[in-house]
């Protein structure tokens, strides 16, 4: 699978290319065209349980789409829900990567992605405790909410992340996961930040320029109010 990414960065569209007879996994839904004789296989990828899982747990889809190219090959157009940019990510035997929830879109057939537990830094941050698990060897696709940023750590750097903005980051990295202002849960929420986390490289961070919680909880208010 080889990716176009046209429209970026505020309203990116990914074009993937499919050698014949290719398959590639899409969210459900985030399909936006594909080429003719493309087809199309919906079902919940590994079983019942496991559909359960990526859509309670990992805010995904139940069913999971696969497309497949014809004998001349072909391509499949996907985005994001939300208005933004995305990335094609490179995922390698020995660099799998933890992917928050909402930001999968789609991977090629060498990429395994399974609900994950991201720890009770992800579920205590607001954000969800479960994301996905991408492992194995090709790429995947990635929306976020706004704009991309590449964050790439040297061994022992540090830096704080709100928890809301982190789309994606490399399994092996460490990282913690605090109060905004350490130890004052009312300073945390007057500041209006809540839980941020603490990566610590090498490793790679995927950052979003939008908050999709903090964008929901201001469209509430406002459709409230009115």
């Amino acid at each position: 699978m080889k990716v176009q990414l046209r429209h970026n960065p505020a309203s990116t569209i990914a074009r993937c290319f499919l050698a014949g007879g290719e398959p590639m996994r899409v969210e459900s839904g985030a399909m936006v065209a594909h080429s003719a004789g493309v087809t199309l296989q919906a079902k919940a990828e590994g079983g019942i349980l496991a559909g359960l899982k990526r859509s309670v747990l990992a805010g995904e889809s139940f069913f999971v789409s696969t497309f497949t190219a014809p004998q001349q090959g072909g391509w499949v157009d996907v985005a994001p829900a939300l208005p933004g940019d995305m990335l094609n990510l490179q995922i390698t035997p020995d660099r799998p990567f933890f992917i928050s929830r909402g930001g999968w879109i789609a991977n090629s057939h060498g990429v395994q992605v399974e609900s994950k537990w991201g720890g009770f830094a992800n579920l205590f941050g607001g954000e969800g405790g479960f994301g996905l698990r991408a492992h194995g060897d090709g790429e995947i696709v990635v929306g976020v909410f706004g704009a991309i940023d590449v964050i790439d750590l040297q061994p022992g750097e540090p830096i704080t992340i709100d928890t809301g903005h982190v789309v994606a980051y490399d399994l092996a990295m460490n990282f913690t996961m605090r109060r905004a202002v350490s130890g004052r849960s009312i300073q945390s929420l007057k500041s209006g930040e809540g839980f941020v986390f603490d990566f610590v490289g090498p490793g790679r961070v995927l950052l979003q320029t939008r908050n999709p919680g903090a964008f929901a909880a201001w469209a509430g208010s406002v459709a409230s109010s009115g």
